[in-house]
């Protein structure tokens, strides 16, 4: 029987922090109370990989974070402990390491072209073009030829001397048979090109993630490909040191439904959870072998829980007098995208519209649509899709609401369109859709059929070429979709758009303010039937700020008049050194300090950010953004006039005093949001994963610098004095709650987890109080969560006073506090006077 996590902690392995620094810390994190621990991958990566994303070896376990001894290490620590194992997998890409010879298979495959036992690995068709872009270069190649920084010499490559081509840190291996020919002559013979790196963007013919020409993608669709990179780690799921899987970038995949099925053959069913950003309006599509998603759906909910959108008004003001100008999300998310599909993303745009323009030379009847009016028609349809891909798969018919998809997308796109475009649209959505026949199209109500993935399709030579060709436009065009999302909205239009920060998050939606606790019940009521088993989390290594920072910001919303009055204390402060930002940056930074300025009963919180840090979230920020500096054309002036704002406000005792005054308004508003969305995430429905150190406060920033080092000697000293009653701070109410609400869950995995796990919502007479029931179909209820929400409205209204909780009847132990409550109307005064957050246990 697959096992299915009661709860997991995520640890991110490096050669800072490997498997043997791991297994020191399982005593901790069993005491902490969750049942798995969740590795990020373990596979083989890059030399200095700090994360295990970009792999090269699907045969060997890192050799950084110890091999496969020391996994097996960790697993025997582990299950000594009674925890589990879940291993995040990489099946979407992999490196194009420095040194290349590294990725055996790319290594191969560019030395021996077809011939290669690789050659179907990578997305590249090498019948057609032998010269695989690798846009290494610092110029174009002719001057670099004319330097003599490219030459032909001997290196010790994996143990062995071999003839290669250098340029500087960079081999590449020799065709065999040209190892003679004069320089030029050898790399005109080669099955790559070497070439300027600014090349890249506009030429580069290999897939991709995203825009990341070092993580070449793989082809997991080819039975041999998925067996041949997945073989190590289902040997060892099988031999029971791994218990599931987490899916990195599904959305990637040639067939993501197709991949899960293989996996669950593979492994004869395991739990498995998927990196599927849903937007707000989505659900996971029909016909998808996991049990859910890792979580970001989850986030936007509890989340949401704490924000007030009645304080959006002065928000919405303050963002037009310090950015006027720079209108709404909406229209800052379509600029976005059509700068990603304009410039980053142009080989992927372009390989579509070459592949379209095939379709319809092949065809007569398609021949009056121009390369011209296809590139428009496919641009546009990307750019007006409102999620990262639809679920269409060649030689299978759309299912109706992945085609609408397509379609509503086409709807908004058209008014972007002249009139004889209207046709051409219609054609790619055709494509895009797999359709045989849509009237309108100019000749495309009679298309020829799309072959199946791989091609099956009994037709002539010719008929079969427009099959794959089809087959290959509606894959790509799906394959392009997210990274057009992905690029345009999290990696661009969140750090341009910031009238509140708080919201611009993986999975969450900047036009989205404010969850009700009755669209909170109904979906935990809907994940309770669909999707029992999908993980939940508020962190996680790709979220743009930690759940602390959100909390943080959260107090924005409920204190929107003190935030105005901060921030024009802070513009004043600085006056002099402000007006060389823009607005919207300026405005990133107050919210950035005001989320990690100091707070009282905190270890990260124990003095402002450092000046390192909010120099390098800021660069990441302004050059993400797009709009002044880049990351291939950074403005060194502008970036240091942005940090030299930001230095000042750090340092001068007017923004000092206002940013400390505005953390001593807004401390209960943060307590009850920091306590609470925990709580309510890890005893809602699904599997919570805990975020590695998040079990007390945490201020990290994206990447890197949630990756940093986690202090887990405070934590583990921390938890025994929490566990004695020695000690009260934020941070030790915090790992209180993690670690009671996680402990509970391993007690009463049944009550939490499977489809005999109930949930039900739990009435109060006041909307500033969240609370339900979790447990047993027919054995009653094991426990009720009950949370604090918007506490200075609550306050300016009364506090509690007469409000009750309506709790199920028996009798209840606060997990928290040891306080008995006993079933029926309770005044929330009583349930809620110690702490903002109550975890009622049910007597048995």
């Amino acid at each position: 029987m697959p096992t299915t996590p009661s709860s997991t902690y995520r640890l991110q392995l490096n050669a800072a922090f490997t498997f043997d620094d791991a297994v020191a810390q399982v005593p901790y994190l069993a005491s902490l109370g969750v049942s798995h621990l969740f590795c990020s991958p373990i596979l083989q990566a890059a030399p200095g990989s700090m994360h295990g994303y970009d792999v090269v070896d699907h045969a060997a376990i890192s050799a950084e974070c110890g091999g496969e001894d020391g996994f097996r290490r960790l697993a025997a620590a582990a299950r000594e402990h009674g925890l589990g194992l879940v291993v995040d997998v990489v099946p979407n890409h992999m490196a194009v390491p420095t040194p290349l010879w590294l990725n055996r298979a790319l290594w191969d495959v560019l030395r021996a072209g077809p011939e290669s036992e690789f050659a179907g690995w990578f997305d590249i068709d090498l019948s057609r073009s032998r010269a695989i872009l690798m846009p290494v270069l610092g110029r174009r190649i002719g001057d670099e030829l004319a330097e003599g920084s490219i030459v032909v010499e001997e290196r010790d490559i994996a143990g062995t001397p071999q003839r290669v081509v250098a340029y500087h840190d960079h081999v590449f291996p020799i065709r065999p048979g040209t190892e003679d020919l004069p320089l030029d002559e050898l790399l005109d013979q080669q099955w790559y090109r070497l070439a300027y790196w600014k090349v890249g963007n506009d030429e580069l013919n290999y897939r991709r993630f995203f825009d990341v020409d070092t993580l070449a993608a793989i082809r997991v669709e080819d039975q041999d490909v998925f067996d041949a990179s997945h073989a190590l780690l289902i040997r060892l799921y099988e031999e029971g040191l791994i218990d599931g899987f987490r899916i990195d970038h599904p959305d990637g995949l040639a067939t993501p439904r197709g991949y899960l099925q293989k996996l669950q053959r593979a492994t004869g069913g395991c739990w498995v959870v998927v990196e599927k950003i849903l937007e707000p309006h989505e659900t996971l599509p029909a016909g998808s072998r996991c049990a859910g998603t890792t979580g970001y759906d989850a986030l936007l909910r509890v989340a949401g829980l704490f924000h007030d959108p009645a304080q959006l008004p002065r928000l919405d003001e303050l963002w037009e007098r310090v950015a006027p100008g720079e209108g709404w999300f909406t229209a800052s998310l379509l600029r976005a995208k059509e700068e990603v599909v304009r410039s980053m993303l142009f080989a992927e745009v372009n390989r579509l519209v070459s592949i379209a323009v095939a379709i319809c030379d092949s065809d007569v009847r398609l021949r009056d649509h121009t390369r011209r009016q296809l590139d428009r028609a496919i641009r546009a349809l990307l750019i007006h899709m409102d999620r990262y891909r639809a679920y269409v798969e060649p030689g299978l018919p759309a299912p109706d609401a992945e085609r609408q998809v397509i379609v509503d997308a086409a709807d908004r796109a058209r008014a972007d369109l002249d009139e004889d475009e209207q046709a051409t649209l219609d054609l790619i959505v055709a494509l895009a859709c797999g359709d045989t026949g849509v009237a309108g199209t100019g000749g495309a109500d009679s298309l020829p059929p799309v072959a199946a993935h791989p091609v099956t399709t009994e037709l002539p030579d010719a008929q079969q070429d427009i099959a794959e060709l089809r087959a290959e436009f509606m894959v790509r065009f799906a394959q392009t979709c997210g990274p057009v999302m992905a690029k345009s909205k999290e990696d661009t239009a969140f750090y341009r758009w910031s009238r509140f920060i708080g919201v611009n998050e993986v999975g969450s939606e900047p036009t989205l303010v404010g969850v009700s606790v009755d669209d909170f019940h109904s979906f935990g009521e809907q994940l309770t039937t669909d999707w029992p088993a999908t993980m939940t989390t508020l962190s996680t290594h790709d979220t743009k700020r930690s759940e602390d920072v959100r909390a943080r910001l959260a107090a924005l919303l409920e204190h929107a008049k003190d935030w105005d009055a901060c921030v024009t204390e802070l513009r004043a402060a600085t006056d002099g050194q402000r007006h060389a930002v823009d607005g919207p940056t300026e405005l990133l930074l107050w919210q950035t300090l005001a989320a990690t300025w100091r707070l009282p009963g905190t270890l990260a919180g124990a003095a402002p950010i450092t000046a390192e840090r909010l120099d390098a979230y800021l660069t990441k920020a302004m050059r993400e953004a797009k709009q002044h500096t880049t990351w291939t054309a950074p403005d060194q002036a502008y970036e240091q006039a942005v940090l030299d704002l930001a230095h000042l406000a750090l340092t001068d005792e007017r923004c000092v005093a206002a940013l400390d005054a505005f953390t001593a308004v807004t401390q209960e508003s943060v307590r009850c949001a920091v306590l609470g969305a925990k709580l309510l995430q890890l005893t809602m429905p699904g599997v919570p994963d805990v975020y590695q150190g998040c079990e007390v406060v945490d201020l990290s920033l994206v990447d890197p610098d949630n990756r940093r080092p986690v202090d887990y000697v405070h934590r583990a000293d921390l938890l025994a004095a929490v566990d004695a009653s020695r000690q009260q701070s934020l941070d030790a109410e915090k790992l209180l709650v993690t670690s009671r609400a996680l402990r509970l869950r391993r007690d009463h995995p049944d009550a939490f987890r499977g489809e005999t796990a109930t949930y039900a919502p739990v009435p109060s007479t006041s909307g500033h109080a969240v609370a339900f029931a979790r447990g047993i179909r027919d054995d009653g209820v094991t426990a009720v969560a009950v949370a604090t929400r918007l506490p200075t409205t609550l306050a300016e209204r009364g506090g509690w006073s007469e409000h009750q909780v309506i709790l199920p009847e028996g009798r209840y132990t606060d997990a928290f506090t040891g306080r008995e409550v006993e079933g029926g109307a309770v005044a929330l005064a009583d349930v809620l006077g110690d702490l903002p957050v109550a975890l009622l246990v049910a007597a048995r």
